[in-house]
């Protein structure tokens, strides 16, 4: 057989709940990239290995038994390359045991929610201590009673890790240089201690300094303190290309 007859997903976004629970767990296995897709690439084809035969394999798919050959499979999970990244677009499991998940894109959140998970994702980054993964996900899902797989804490870390990209281009005043705000690891300050500092400015930003106003600012929606933090970036640039320009 020449050419294999089968639909696969071409995107992250195409993928259902149980397509990403199987992609997490062979990713939490520490697999590689071409060993991933081939076996996402018979799970999603619904085609199941019967066993080697000559230079290939005997297959069976749609009741159909059919040779195959290593060079047919190797052409065939090119469909699956988008499994090589983290998705463009934020994606995740829509529900982990009762618990559903927020907004793909944190719409439903507030800042003060935001700005946790956010300082747990930069601390898994620093010690990749996996509980701060799971403690994400109970934030992220709702619930603090939930223990997480290593699936699940595969979904959640693509999960946040798209959302920043999907930030940085919604917002790009705000988030204007990401390689070095997500870079917090490299001088003499500690982790903790530059995450708060971004933490303050943010909050500092939306407060104008009047800390009677901190409580109400973080309870504000997420997208509402980011559209407001972005324009008070973008005003900040204008004022300082002005300046320059008076020089």
């Amino acid at each position: 057989m020449e050419k294999m007859n089968v639909i696969l997903p071409k995107d992250w976004t195409e993928l259902q709940d149980q397509q990403l629970y199987y992609v997490f767990n062979l990713i939490a296995e520490n697999l590689a990239a071409a060993q991933i897709k081939t076996y996402c690439l018979f799970r999603f084809g619904k085609i199941k290995l019967l066993c080697r035969y000559g230079d290939g394999y005997l297959v069976t798919m749609d009741k159909e038994e059919f040779l195959v050959t290593a060079e047919t499979i190797a052409g065939a999970i090119r469909t699956l390359d988008f499994l090589d990244d983290v998705p463009k677009r934020p994606v995740r499991i829509s529900r982990i045991k009762r618990h559903e998940a927020c907004d793909p894109l944190l719409k439903d959140l507030d800042l003060q929610t935001y700005l946790y998970v956010e300082n747990l994702y930069q601390g898994f980054l620093h010690t990749q201590r996996h509980q701060m993964l799971n403690e994400m996900g109970q934030m992220l899902y709702g619930s603090d009673k939930i223990t997480l797989n290593q699936a699940e804490k595969m979904n959640v870390f693509y999960w946040w890790t798209a959302v920043k990209t999907a930030f940085s281009e919604q917002f790009p005043n705000l988030f204007r240089d990401t390689s070095q705000a997500n870079n917090l690891i490299g001088d003499s300050r500690s982790l903790s201690k530059k995450m708060n500092d971004a933490m303050n400015n943010q909050i500092r930003a939306l407060t104008k300094g009047d800390i009677t106003k901190e409580e109400q600012v973080l309870k504000m929606n997420l997208w509402r303190a980011l559209n407001e933090l972005d324009n008070i970036a973008r005003e900040a640039e204008e004022l300082n290309e002005k300046m320059k320009n008076r020089r």
